[in-house]
């Protein structure tokens, strides 16, 4: 089960109370306050994971707890400290604090979402709740007019809240496009991505990342975002809820069916698709974008082509055929120009 959003409720341990003991000692009856503080609560920490992809942990665990604070001791000794609790999250994690506002225009109180960390480093850690402070034991009272002081402060309550986990694919460029417009297929042969390929709309049912090898120590990723149809914005299709894999991409490489397999035309398909791109996010609509004219092996593909070019005359247009390899190789190069980064072995 792929899980990309999840709300959890979280809570940082208490800090220990202060302890008012009094020391009674082998020929010191009244050995005076000797109260130790109480133990720090423990932090709720996430931890940006690749190990994981997924955010389907907390489906039946949304409930994230550390350890209290254990009370002062005799002697002056301090409590042992909360336990700290550490969450595993997928790199490329948003977290967002959910709090409640009164809507002025309805007088309703709704939701709030603000965003407090963006986990994009892996093996990154945030503290999302900070634990409380233990209290001081009656040692700490002591003075020469009050010598047998029972005062002793409780520890602090620990941060608690409701926050909002939102998981966006860290990719270097996305494949976006209609269903069946050959997206898989694509990154199952210009990487070693397995995704789940068949002959029927939205195959794809979740993000796939994968990792494209340029030689010469070189690498970018590619990221394979389910199909999108009209409405996706709207929460049509199965589109509407990976919209926000493609925020973190630098390049949005949009893939058509040049053939128009489906019946569809495939201009108006990229014409829907870039709406729905620009309706969902004005900002994602401006970054770099190419066509990839796919399934260009078959007849009907080379008339559709024409067109394009003389529709998208200022952007840059890759023929290929994913089924038979056909401009893959030119592509993979152009695609190591744009994305390529060099990496230590």
């Amino acid at each position: 089960m792929f899980v990309d959003q999840i709300k959890v409720h979280a809570r940082a341990g208490k800090g220990g109370d202060g302890s008012a003991h009094f020391h009674r000692g082998k020929f010191r009856p009244k050995g005076g306050p000797d109260g130790g503080d109480g133990g720090k609560g423990g932090d709720v920490i996430l931890l940006a994971d690749p190990s994981t992809d997924s955010l389907r942990n907390y489906v039946f665990n949304n409930r994230l707890f550390a350890e209290d604070g254990a009370k002062g001791g005799a002697t002056q000794c301090t409590g042992r400290s909360g336990k700290n609790m550490t969450f595993k999250v997928p790199p490329g994690t948003l977290v967002s604090r959910i709090t409640e506002a009164l809507d002025e225009a309805t007088g309703e109180i709704v939701l709030k979402y603000e965003p407090v960390a963006d986990l994009t480093e892996t093996n990154g850690t945030y503290i999302l709740c900070k634990g409380g402070k233990g209290g001081k034991g009656n040692v700490h009272f002591k003075t020469s007019t009050h010598q047998a002081p029972r005062e002793f402060t409780p520890g602090t309550p620990g941060e608690e809240g409701d926050f909002h986990f939102e998981l966006r694919s860290i990719a270097d460029a996305g494949f976006v496009g209609a269903p069946n417009a050959g997206k898989s297929t694509l990154l199952s042969k210009l990487s070693a991505a397995k995704p789940k390929i068949a002959n029927y709309p939205f195959t794809t049912l979740q993000p796939m990342v994968g990792v494209v090898e340029f030689g010469e120590n070189r690498r970018g990723t590619l990221a394979d975002i389910p199909g999108l149809i009209e409405g996706a914005h709207e929460n049509i299709g199965l589109g509407h809820d990976f919209l926000r894999h493609i925020m973190r991409c630098r390049i949005l490489l949009f893939v058509v069916d040049t053939a128009g397999t489906e019946g569809r035309d495939p201009v108006a398909d990229l014409e829907t698709v870039r709406t729905e791109v620009a309706l969902y996010s004005k900002e994602l609509s401006k970054r770099p974008w190419c066509i990839i004219a796919n399934k260009i092996d078959l007849p009907e593909a080379q008339e559709n082509l024409v067109h394009f070019k003389e529709r998208f005359k200022r952007i840059k247009i890759h023929p290929v055929s994913a089924e038979t390899g056909e401009g893959l190789d030119k592509l993979k190069k152009w695609l190591d120009e744009k994305i390529g980064q060099k990496f230590e072995n």
